[in-house]
């Protein structure tokens, strides 16, 4: 429902222009009488935010600026309704505002800015170019028992701060021991449900139990271990993290690459003579990632020094690949492959993907080195 709400309201220019009148004679007039402070800084203008189909802290600002944009909506979507002329938004409109004027949308509203909110910090971290991992893992065990708190306390809390939305924007409250009825369907054959028993066990526990176990799934305790072991190599602050016991744990998740009899007891000296080698060189302090690590050693030649800690760190470097870094290439694939090259070749698309997903790199070349290069390809009648 709120993508529905993102494209109709996104649907013109008209539509958000009305909207964001709304929202400003709202504001003036809760500011005429005294409802909301003003100030520095405050009631700033609002628009809808769109949510990402791979950032899901996105969705989060989602749904703050539809709980924030409430009645503005509303009132939009009664005038796209009310419009003569278009009959594919009136339909739309319609069974949007059907949906708002429930109280089972106005709690799951809530609930989801709850459950989003808690798991915020946890997805701007995971999908950071510069992964601090063993961060990332706190986050996740505090996600993890921020939600089982909110399971075994957080109902009564959530359910008031519901009725107070319900009541501000004339919004029915269902009395929480009737018998609950889903909108157009008979009473009969249905099972004697409360409408507290719908929303505490069927809405709020059930929506919980999965993103725990979603997480349970993902971060189980095996991947944590591995993520644990892996920060273990971030340079930052002359190796910090360092850890011999655990390198050569995550070396033995490996076993194809590391015998546990001929590399292990060799890679564990090894380890020690590189982090001595390794602070003590004043190339190797500055270095942020493992990546920059990995680099810096081939520069160095220490990966021949130390065949098998490279060899870790390049297994290292394997494992983010999986996250954020892919989903950034293949959200630029629409901005590169439009309409207006939609026929593009497969040679031609890679070069322009290459460069915009790359432009970071690309801004420090000079022009002019770019074009004595395509000059000297071949014979040109024109010189550039």
């Amino acid at each position: 429902m709120l993508q529905k709400i993102t494209t109709v309201v996104g649907g013109s220019c008209k539509r958000k222009e009305i909207l964001q009148m709304n929202q400003y004679e709202l504001i003036v007039e809760r500011i005429a009488s005294g409802e909301i402070p003003t100030g520095k800084g405050l009631n700033q203008e609002t628009t809808l935010k769109r949510p990402g189909d791979t950032r899901w802290g996105s969705h989060f600002g989602t749904v703050t600026s539809v709980i924030s944009l409430f009645s503005s909506i509303i009132s939009l979507m009664k005038v796209i309704e009310d419009d003569p002329k278009n009959d594919a938004a009136r339909t739309d409109a319609g069974s949007i505002l059907y949906a708002m004027e429930d109280f089972e949308f106005a709690f799951l509203l809530h609930l989801m800015k709850l459950i989003l909110g808690i798991s915020y910090e946890l997805s701007q971290a995971l999908q950071r170019k510069d992964q601090d991992l063993l961060n990332a893992i706190g986050l996740v065990k505090v996600v993890k028992s921020r939600l089982q708190e909110v399971r075994d306390n957080g109902f009564d809390k959530l359910l008031q701060e519901t009725n107070i939305f319900a009541n501000k924007y004339d919004i029915d409250i269902p009395n929480m021991n009737d018998v609950y009825c889903p909108k157009g369907r008979s009473r009969r054959r249905l099972e004697s449900v409360t409408f507290l028993h719908y929303f505490k066990v069927e809405l709020f526990n059930t929506v919980i139990d999965t993103q725990v176990q979603e997480l349970n799934d993902r971060f189980d305790n095996v991947n944590i271990k591995l993520l644990e072991c892996l920060s273990c190599l971030d340079p930052r602050d002359s190796f910090a993290n360092f850890n011999n016991e655990k390198l050569i744990e995550f070396a033995r998740f490996y076993p194809s690459e590391f015998d546990e009899l001929a590399d292990i007891p060799f890679l564990s000296s090894s380890l020690d003579n590189f982090i001595v080698d390794v602070r003590a060189d004043s190339d190797f302090v500055n270095l942020q990632t493992i990546s920059d690590l990995a680099l810096k050693m081939v520069e160095k030649r220490k990966d021949i020094v130390y065949p098998l800690v490279y060899l870790l760190i390049k297994l290292a470097l394997v494992l983010p690949v999986a996250t954020a870094s892919v989903e950034r290439v293949f959200s630029a694939m629409t901005f590169v492959k439009n309409k207006l090259r939609n026929r593009i070749s497969d040679d031609w698309f890679n070069s322009c993907m290459l460069t915009f997903v790359e432009r970071d790199i690309f801004d420090t070349i000079d022009d002019e080195d770019i074009m004595k290069y395509f000059q000297g390809m071949k014979n040109r009648r024109m010189i550039l």
